[in-house]
Formats: structure tokens, sequence, C-alpha cells
């Protein structure tokens, strides 16, 4: 007797080109959420830095060469969508590309430098974004679509691959240029409220804006349109005005102590002390979120309690900056003048501060 027939097995046919685009995408914006989160990974093996950054430059190069090809196969005009098996090649390739770069940076150990690694980590995270926004387009907006070259001309992704090389390439480098970014968003901060207590406007601009705005609109009552001056919520009172003087002292302080900050570590860092770099900069890190704070407080209508309280935090952050600086291998003469000249001008400022919304505690 005849034995049966061995079935074959069928093969399932491959989705659409455009659905299978969208897979690509959910994958990605997966990956995405994976390296935000994803910690280096252990290994025996000695670290080669000039090997690691040879090999996150040429994965970068990689993501972008296969970027562009998916772009110029899927937004070109008038041809046809690639078949469903070349969009299965086309995307295979952009995934392991992304997988190779996020492998290159989980490869980063965390004895390089936690400030070091999280510059990697923040590239890796806009490449993988970028990638997913591009498939994004590429599938939600046909072909024909007039629009479609407009939004792939203004993705991020080439942008993104295009920073690697310049990463710093050890943990001192890349504290410096994060000392760097908190010094010029405290110099900016300083500089509005400089410029708002000049003008003695603190909504300037803004105010203008609405008046013309409301120019015809003959049922808003004057008093009411904002930016008139018979709405006194919109100025600083003389009590205010006294108050923000120190403030704005204290906002100089601050840039003063993250540039004292920043030199002690250009001069005097080692790239070997990757720990005492880290806690510097984390700490250095939220003097300018403080800073802000302060600076919201001050706009009217001004609550003196609330400037006091933002006041004291960002003293506190400031003085622990100023500690940790002190202790660490950047200040190699503890009693070096600077530091403790700061901590006298820190407490002059906030002990005027004290002064002036001392009523507000007595309420």
């Amino acid at each position: 007797m005849a034995s049966a027939a061995t079935p074959v097995a069928s093969v399932a046919p491959l989705a659409p080109p455009l659905e299978q685009l969208q897979h690509l995408a959910g994958e990605l914006r997966l990956l995405l959420l994976e390296v935000r989160v994803g910690e280096a990974r252990e290994t025996t093996k000695e670290f080669n830095r000039e090997t690691f950054w040879r090999r996150l430059n040429e994965a970068a190069v990689k993501v972008s060469r296969e970027a562009t090809t998916l772009t110029e196969v899927f937004s070109r005009l008038p041809l046809p969508l690639p078949s469903s098996q070349e969009t299965q090649r086309f995307c295979e390739q952009v995934h392991a590309a992304i997988k190779a770069i996020i492998a290159v940076y989980y490869s980063l150990p965390k004895d390089q430098g936690i400030t070091l690694r999280k510059l990697v980590r923040s590239a890796t995270v806009d490449i993988v974004d970028g990638m997913a926004q591009l498939v994004e387009v590429l599938y939600l907006n046909p072909a024909q679509s007039p629009e479609n070259n407009d939004l792939i001309s203004c993705n991020n992704v080439w942008v993104a691959c295009q920073q690697v090389p310049q990463i710093p390439r050890d943990n001192k480098a890349a504290a410096l240029l994060m000392l760097t970014k908190s010094v010029d968003l405290v110099k900016d901060a300083h500089e509005e409220m400089e410029q708002a207590m000049e003008e003695c406007d603190p909504y300037s601009g803004l105010l203008n804006d609405y008046e013309e705005d409301n120019s015809n609109n003959h049922s808003v009552e004057e008093g009411d349109i904002l930016g008139s001056p018979n709405n006194q919520d919109l100025y600083w009172s003389e009590e205010d005005q006294e108050l923000i003087i120190p403030c704005l002292a204290l906002v100089r302080a601050s840039k003063a102590c993250l540039k004292k900050i920043r030199i002690s570590v250009a001069e005097n860092g080692k790239k070997d002390q990757v720990a005492q770099l880290d806690d510097i900069v984390d700490i250095s890190d939220e003097i300018s979120p403080s800073v802000d704070d302060l600076a919201l407080s001050m706009y009217p209508p001004v609550c003196h309690l609330t400037v006091r309280i933002s006041s004291a935090k960002l003293v506190s952050v400031l003085k622990k900056a100023l500690e940790i600086t002190k202790a660490s291998h950047v200040t190699p003469q503890p009693e070096d003048s600077w530091i403790p000249l700061l901590i006298n001008a820190i407490d002059h400022c906030m002990n005027r501060i004290k002064e002036l919304t001392q009523n507000e505690l007595e309420l």
C-alpha cells in the first residue's frame, strides 16, 4: 500500500509594503523604550576606547545610509512602491542597523562615566527616534502626497547621525560640556530677569501683542484688558522691586558658582576620576532648574513667601555643589579662597531675602 504524500507546509504571504513599514515603526518604538532604560552589558573584555568610537561612528553611518535608501525607495515619484519581498529586505536592513548601534551603546561600561554614558544614550535615542519618525512618515503619507518631501526633509535621523562624531570622548570632556550648558542656561535666565527689571515691565512684548488683538473689542472694559495700567497684578510694587534686587544677586552668584566649578574641572579634572566628575555634574545640573523656579516666582503677582522658599532651595543646591566640588580632586587646595567667598555672597543674598520676607512669616 502506497504511503500517504507528505503535506507541504504553506508559507504565509508577506504583508503589503506599507503594512510592513507600520510594523517596523512599532518595533523601532519598542527598541526606543529599551534604550531609554537599558543598562550597560557586563563583560570581562577590556574596554578599548578607540574601538568603541570607531564602531559607534560606523554604526551611525550605516543607519544614515539605510535611512537614505528607504527614503529614496518609498518617496520616489511616480514609480510604484517596491514589492513585498523588496520591502521585507529593506525593513530587515533598517532593523539590523538600529540594533547594531544600540549594541554599540550597550558596550560602553559604566566605569567610563555616567555623564559620558548619558550623552551616548541621548545620541542613540535621537537616532532611533529619528528613524522611527522617518518610517512613520513614509507609511502615513503616500508617495503621491505633496507634503511628503517636506516632512522627510525635516526629519532628524540624518542630523542625529551626523552628531555622533561630536560626542565627547571621555567623561571629563562630557562633564565640561554639561557644565557649559548649565552656565549658558543660568546666564540666559539672569539676562532675561535683568532686562525685565530695567524696563520695569515683566510682561513686555506679551502685553503689547494682547492689547493690539483687543483694540477693536469695544465690549471689553479698559481695566479688564491684559496689560492695562489698572491691573496691578501685572506690575511690580515697590516692595517687589526691593525683593528682586537680592534675588538677582543670588542668580548672579549661581552663575559665578557654575563658572568657577567649570574652570576647576577644566584645569584640575582627571579623566580617571569618573565618579567625582559625575557627582559634580549631577549636583550642578540642579542649579539651572532651581534658578528657573526662583525666576518664575519673581513674576507678578509676586508671592513673597514663594520667593523665599525658592531662594532657600537654590541656596541649598549651591552650597551642596560647592561642598562636593571642594571635597573632590578638582579643588587641590580646599582652602581656596573662591569657595568661601561665594558662600559668603550666597549667605548675604539669602539673609537680605529673609529680612524682606519676614512679614510674610508673621501673618
